[in-house]
């Protein structure tokens, strides 16, 4: 294994029992990860915070890891230890990472196989880096594997101001698409326009919503299926798709609305990714960040002692505005 001055322990958030946002703590003598011969060890810069980081945080997630363990499936840094049989970064290489796993991203250090990380370029921040991962790889396999995308069709992001959202717009854009966005505060829809929607809407304001169907939709990016499902079956073209990204509880639905159009739902999930889809997701992905389309919109930046304070507000801000991203190291 090639590596460059290694700890055998490293500073981490740490999850010792599965719960509420008190269960992370800082601790500094949590074990470094070992590198396996497929393995990139990472000296973490910053970590992303998505959903999903929460809801495994609380043990409510199909798959949990064993405890204790380090939140963060995101995240961004130098490379510091290279596995014997990795061949696609050299020690110092800028990477971003998407992980699964006991060692995650809110630590000084974190393991990867090397097909779960990607080159940085100069252009963006390690804060942009660790916003990459699962809003632009969900973004991905949404529109282009399951939705099958094509020039010059109408895009309904129904929940736009979020990280998978803002990554949709962008996406949507660079494949040509008629990007429509929703978003429910003033700065939400302010920073959905910028991100390059075509249209925005005020998803909690009845009469902006009135507008929203007035032209139908091909694709329906959905981020909210158990409030806004029923309602997106009524927006959709003949032959429409409607992809649910996200959902928080059960809903209802008339299925004579898919009847009638011969339209269909479907459900995203990034973890039932195959390998040869990993390739694909990462081929857009990094195509983009080399091309500059790609651009992570970060809406704030904690330090590690307030991981636990991003954890509770991308799950109960008040409307959406960005990527929230923890500085791990300076």
């Amino acid at each position: 294994m090639l590596r460059s001055s290694m700890a055998a322990v490293m500073r981490a958030i740490v999850v010792r029992e599965f719960g509420g946002v008190k269960k992370m703590k800082v601790e500094t003598d949590m074990p470094a990860p070992s590198v396996g011969d497929h393995e990139v060890l990472i000296k973490v810069h910053a970590s992303g915070i998505n959903p999903v980081d929460t809801y495994i945080r609380e043990g409510m997630y199909a798959s949990l890891p064993e405890l204790p363990y380090v939140p963060g499936k995101d995240g961004a840094g130098v490379v510091e230890a290279l596995g014997a049989k990795v061949t696609k970064f050299k020690l110092g290489d800028r990477v971003f990472c998407s992980i699964n796993g006991r060692y995650g991203t809110l630590a000084s250090l974190t393991s990867a196989p090397e097909t779960r990380v990607f080159p940085l370029g100069e252009n963006l921040s390690f804060e942009d880096g660790a916003s990459i991962g699962i809003p632009y790889f969900t973004a991905c396999r949404a529109l282009i594997l399951k939705a099958k995308a094509k020039k010059g069709e109408r895009l309904l992001v129904h929940g736009a101001s979020g990280g998978v959202g803002l990554a949709a717009v962008q996406m949507g854009r660079e494949l040509g698409l008629h990007v429509v966005g929703t978003a429910g505060t003033d700065e939400g829809i302010s920073l959905v326009k910028a991100t390059g929607a075509h249209e925005v809407f005020n998803h909690r304001d009845p009469k902006s919503l009135k507008n929203l169907g007035a032209e139908k939709f091909d694709i329906i990016l959905e981020m909210l299926a158990n409030v806004n499902l029923d309602k997106d079956l009524t927006l959709m073209n003949p032959r429409g798709r409607t992809i649910v990204v996200g959902s928080r509880g059960p809903t209802q639905i008339n299925p004579r609305n898919l009847m009638m159009s011969e339209s269909s739902v479907t459900g995203v999930a990034l973890g039932t990714s195959t390998e040869e889809e990993w390739a694909e997701l990462a081929a857009h992905v990094v195509a983009g960040t080399e091309s500059g389309w790609l651009k992570p919109p970060v809406h704030k930046v904690y330090s590690l002692e307030e991981a636990s304070q991003a954890h509770h507000d991308i799950i109960h801000s008040k409307g959406a505005q960005g990527n929230l991203v923890v500085r791990v190291t300076e």
